[in-house]
């Protein structure tokens, strides 16, 4: 939009442009493709809105072709010699686009790493309290690291530490798989899971041979009650 600016001291009107702050982009700068008249080269590959290959025309032509079915002319891959350009809406293209990178940004989860401490100690209330946090985290995508702590002479008995975190890595073995094995840091014994997907059981359709199977049990039942007559 241009703004005209009548100054009463001089003849002449100025023009001026909507106050922003630095240059103001053309719009064709801010777009990730090259369209119609913005296409450099003489000869272009053209491709159809259905995927089908037209072969090569001369940027006159595809643009006329673009323009008699109200389409846009988008160049695709300006490497290739000649450029390849599909015959598409642009509008439509670009919030198709924005939609999908929006679902896939919304798809992936940011994995964290949770952290649960033991103690040689640690009581069953406890340690099954935990595990629920763990059960909880991991369905939820993230990683999951338990450690235990030795304090004083308790370091010469790490089995017991190894004990319990061997209960802990069986307990969810349905959700997760062992990341990083068992080992020990100083005085800190520690193993990290990560979460796996959980496959859903098959779930049969009924038919034909289900069927003779509920007749075999009927009939196993029938023979049974004859037996006992």
């Amino acid at each position: 939009m241009v703004f005209e600016t009548i100054h009463s001291h001089t003849k002449h009107n100025h023009l001026r442009r909507p106050f922003t702050r630095g240059p103001i982009p053309r719009p064709e700068l801010l777009r990730k493709h090259k369209i119609n008249d913005e296409i450099n080269g003489p000869d272009l590959r053209v491709i159809d809105s259905n995927g089908e290959a037209l072969g090569v025309l001369s940027k006159r032509d595809a643009l006329k072709l673009a323009l008699d079915r109200e389409l846009d002319l988008v160049e695709i891959a300006p490497q290739a010699k000649p450029p390849v350009c599909k015959i598409i809406d642009y509008g439509k293209f670009v919030y198709e686009q924005t939609k999908k990178e929006k679902e896939h940004k919304k798809a992936q989860v940011q994995q964290q790493l949770k952290e649960l401490r033991f103690k040689p100690g640690t009581d069953t209330h406890d340690f099954d309290f935990k595990t629920r946090h763990a059960r909880e985290f991991l369905g939820e995508g993230h990683k999951v690291k338990a450690t235990v702590l030795f304090r004083g002479r308790e370091i010469v008995h790490q089995e017991i530490g190894r004990n319990l975190l061997q209960r802990f890595v069986d307990a969810l073995a349905d959700v997760s798989k062992v990341d990083q094995d068992m080992r020990t840091e100083g005085r800190i014994l520690g193993v990290t899971l990560a979460p796996e997907s959980v496959k859903k059981p098959k779930v049969k359709k009924s038919g034909p041979g289900e069927t003779q199977s509920e007749e075999k049990t009927n009939s196993g039942a029938d023979d049974a009650k004859d037996e006992n007559k």
